[in-house]
């Protein structure tokens, strides 16, 4: 008993996803229709069998639409593999006492096809009735009750499929608008001022905090009314990087100036991502924009002072190089010390105003390269310069380079006093090159005299040790050579060049 209420429970929730209470069963009634007429019956059913009753979603002949369970012919055809076939159903024990049989429509003869689900669950019936025993139904009979059953099974199928299908769907819709009510919630509470667009770059959403940024009426910086709120000279720009990344994907990220409601612009960081598909295509974006006007005006304030200081260092460079020239001219005992001091203090000031600002900007790509053409300028010959580059270019900024002009002015000054410089066609290869973490350069000497290892390190070596080892983080190695010297320095890329600013 128990398996058995079990099965009912079953079959009573996969019923139930066929919605058959919806009604719309013409397509069946047309079925039963055309069973009756094959079979030369007076009435045909498709009998659905529930735990209390049989439903008769079409019928042919008959005015009742549902019968009580324990009456069902249908329960019994519907566990049969084949038709089941009743020719008299006053001599069969099983139903001669039926009311249906005792009673209107005063059943005879009975033949069902049994109406299977996929999953091999007995719904009911598609059947034939007639008031008069018969002995069977042709073999072409039997075989088109067959297929009709078979086509009420289909139709009974797709109906399923259409609302699983449509709850699906519902259940997408109502999930797709829980998810945007979450993130436009989120977004109003959001600090930032939160933006999307569709895959073509329409604006099709703008948080509560952008129109209360700029002063605007909710919905008026959709499609391209954002553009008005920008500065007129930051649009061309604006729109050509957001151009960019719609055509290839790229994430996009710009510092433009916005109107603010409270008058005038202010500066703010604008980026966007894109959001793909399974496939990788871009279906949506979205984006933020950051108010960033105090950093923005603290930094030009900074500019504005470093350069100002850059001016006074570049004069306190030229006020001691002359310190040191007027005492050596009053002690020329001392000459060749001053001498050498202000080549450093020169060297120094060549560097530093290569790297530092021009018209109150930072320079924004300064190299090694760039700083050593400066260092080596008094050194060519007839307009030549004696000093042969290779391999990478690497950027460096004003913390490295004061140390690096350091290293390769006392490098240069020794080879001119002693090395490949001090001789006509002597020359310097300067080779750079990545290994790994660091940067390193070699420095190889050419067509030189024999140059003798010093026996103790002089205060310029001692100067390239500090601007090398402390002041850049590195290591150095120096060979003497019959062909001349080779030095070999190391240094941490992220010594040579601050990590730039996140900006497009």
């Amino acid at each position: 008993m128990a398996d058995r209420r079990g099965l009912e429970t079953d079959r009573a929730a996969l019923l139930a996803q066929y919605d058959l209470d919806a009604g719309g069963f013409a397509t069946l009634d047309r079925i039963t229709d055309f069973a009756a007429a094959l079979c030369g019956a007076p009435i045909a059913m498709v009998s659905i069998v529930e735990e209390a009753r049989q439903r008769f979603l079409a019928r042919t002949g008959l005015d009742v639409d549902e019968t009580p369970c324990e009456l069902s012919f249908c329960a019994h055809a519907m566990r049969d593999d084949a038709i089941f076939l009743v020719p008299d159903a006053r001599l069969d024990p099983r139903f001669a006492d039926n009311a249906l049989v005792t009673g209107a429509p005063h059943i005879r003869f009975y033949a069902g096809a049994p109406l299977t689900d996929g999953d091999g669950v007995p719904l009911g019936a598609l059947c034939v009735i007639d008031g008069r025993p018969r002995p069977d139904l042709t073999a072409f009979q039997r075989q088109g009750l067959s297929l009709l059953a078979s086509q009420v099974m289909a139709e009974l199928q797709g109906r399923r499929r259409d609302r699983e299908m449509s709850a699906r769907q519902l259940r997408d819709a109502e999930a797709l608008a829980e998810s945007n009510r979450m993130f436009r919630t989120l977004a109003d509470t959001m600090p930032q001022l939160v933006w999307a667009a569709r895959a073509d770059g329409y604006n099709d959403y703008f948080n509560a905090g952008w129109y209360d940024y700029i002063g605007a009426p909710v919905g008026s910086s959709e499609g391209e009314g954002w553009a008005d709120i920008l500065h007129p000279d930051d649009r061309e720009l604006a729109f050509a990087r957001w151009r960019r990344s719609l055509k290839t994907g790229e994430p996009y990220e710009i510092e433009y100036r916005l109107r603010h409601s409270g008058g005038g612009y202010r500066w703010t960081l604008g980026r966007a991502r894109p959001i793909r598909d399974d496939e990788g295509q871009v279906v949506r974006w979205i984006g933020t924009c950051t108010d960033i006007h105090e950093q923005k005006t603290l930094m030009e304030e900074r500019e504005m002072i470093a350069h100002e200081l850059s001016h006074r260092i570049k004069n306190i460079f030229s006020v001691i190089g002359g310190l040191v020239g007027l005492s050596a001219r009053e002690h020329p005992e001392m000459r060749a010390a001053a001498d050498d001091l202000r080549d450093r203090i020169l060297s120094l000031g060549r560097a530093h105003d290569f790297v530092r600002p021009h018209g109150g900007e930072v320079a924004e790509h300064t190299t090694l390269w760039g700083v050593l053409d400066q260092l080596f300028a008094p050194y060519r010959d007839e307009g030549r310069s004696r000093f042969l580059f290779s391999g990478e270019d690497p950027d460096v900024d004003d913390r490295s380079a004061t140390p690096l002009a350091l290293l390769f002015h006392e490098l240069a000054t020794n080879a001119a006093k002693y090395g490949a410089l001090s001789v006509a066609g002597g020359t310097v290869r300067v080779h750079v090159e990545g290994e790994g973490d660091d940067i390193r350069m070699d420095w190889r000497e050419e067509g030189g005299p024999p140059v003798a290892p010093s026996e103790a390190d002089g205060f310029g070596t001692r100067l390239m040790s500090l601007s090398v080892e402390r002041q850049l983080s590195g290591r150095m190695i120096r060979k003497w050579l019959p062909g001349g010297l080779e030095v070999s320095v190391w240094i941490p890329r992220r010594a040579m060049h601050r990590a730039p600013r996140g900006k497009a």
